[in-house]
């Protein structure tokens, strides 16, 4: 394969379009911050400071086409983990060590086992990260995800310490 057959562009995702579109919408981001906010827009992660000098750092994630590839193997536990790692990785960038994290999942029709999969690696991971699975969402959108198709994204806070 080529290095072409390896881009962003081949996949026919646009990078440049997305960075355009993000410029556009940063003005209207920028005017829900506050002084709290210590970082936004831009980094993996977000950060938001507390009185006691400690920042929270946020940050959501996807996991992407790794998705067909676990749906064709009928092997889904390690998306769970997967998606809490990203997530994990993407905090772990701003300084932060883990607190709780959220999933969303999006179906066209919920299949037990897929889904007990999946919860089973975010356990797995969140266990190894020290950090809780707090909850989150499992919407059953048939028409908009076909059979058997589905989403997985994560969201995470942490907890960057005063002084660090």
């Amino acid at each position: 394969m080529t290095a072409e057959g390896l881009s962003y562009a081949a996949a026919g995702v646009d990078i440049e379009a997305y960075e355009r579109a993000l410029e556009r919408v940063k003005p209207l981001i920028a005017a829900t911050h506050g002084a709290q906010v210590a970082a936004g827009v831009g980094p993996f992660a977000g950060l938001y400071q507390l009185p006691d000098g400690s920042r929270l750092a946020a940050s959501a994630d996807g996991v992407g086409t790794k998705i067909k590839v676990a749906i064709a193997a009928g092997r889904h536990r390690g998306i769970g983990v997967d998606i809490v790692n990203h997530c994990v990785n993407d905090i772990a960038c701003a300084g932060a060590r883990p607190l709780f994290f959220l999933d969303y999942f999006a179906t066209g029709k919920l299949d037990p086992k897929v889904f007990e999969q999946l919860v089973e690696g975010m356990t797995e991971a969140c266990s190894a990260a020290g950090c809780a699975l707090l909850g989150g969402e499992t919407a059953e959108m048939p028409g908009v995800y076909a059979l058997g198709d589905y989403d997985l994204a994560g969201f995470i806070v942490g907890v960057v310490d005063a002084g660090a």
